[in-house]
């Protein structure tokens, strides 16, 4: 009698095992899990990441300050390097673009611009729960950047 409920119970945790091993691999390994609206981890921004083809990019829709203090209008992507740029809109820009899904949790080979600076890094995004985001800029080399921590808004 004794080894039928340890049989039981080792088959129990067994069966367990098996199902949450399965149910992770189904809700982690999804590509879209990153589609939605982010706020940056300053706060002063949110991003909806969304896919376009193959990839996935993401786009400028709300600012915490919109207006320029200095001109009363809206901000303008004044830093870019481009010319034509420099007249365009923060809010509705496209500011990330490029990221590919590489592994579970991870989207990698995209591009993150600042338009507070003008420049555009290379980027990998690593979802660490269904609410939190890591975005990483870096020049040359991911060890040489910074990693900015982004969470999701809920649809109101």
């Amino acid at each position: 009698m004794k080894i039928n409920r340890t049989f039981k119970k080792a088959l129990f945790f067994l069966f367990a095992g098996l199902f949450l091993v399965s149910f992770n691999s189904l809700s982690s390994d999804n590509p879209d899990a990153i589609v939605g609206v982010w706020k940056t981890g300053e706060g002063n921004a949110m991003v909806k990441i969304y896919k376009n083809g193959t990839k996935y990019q993401g786009r400028v829709v709300w600012l915490k300050e919109p207006i320029d203090p200095e001109t009363g209008k809206a901000k303008l992507d004044k830093n870019n390097a481009d010319p034509a740029a420099k007249s365009k809109p923060v809010l509705g820009l496209i500011n990330i673009w490029g990221f590919v899904p590489k592994e579970e949790n991870v989207w990698d080979e995209g591009n993150i611009y600042d338009p507070k600076n003008g420049n555009t890094y290379s980027s990998t995004m690593k979802l660490i729960n269904a609410n939190s985001l890591e975005v990483r800029g870096y020049i040359g080399v991911s060890i040489i950047g910074r990693t900015d921590t982004w969470t999701r808004q809920v649809a109101k």
